[in-house]
């Protein structure tokens, strides 16, 4: 597991939990409400972190893999 994967679980068990005591989530629908809560978390930190991996000077040598 990625270090991220982590702090994004955490950060959705979080958010979860407010909608739980919110009462909009409950144990029927737990399941599919914490996946698309952790999948939007972590897709939208990969596209905000998308133009630092493109861009070759952010990285030592210019080598987007190094």
């Amino acid at each position: 597991m990625h270090p991220d994967d982590e702090k994004i679980l955490r950060l959705s068990k979080e958010i979860v939990v407010k909608f739980i005591e919110m009462g909009r989530v409950s144990p029927g629908n737990f399941d599919e409400n914490f996946k698309n809560v952790f999948w939007t978390i972590k897709s939208t930190l990969v596209n905000a972190r998308a133009p630092e991996l493109k861009d070759p000077s952010q990285h030592e040598g210019g080598d987007i893999l190094e």
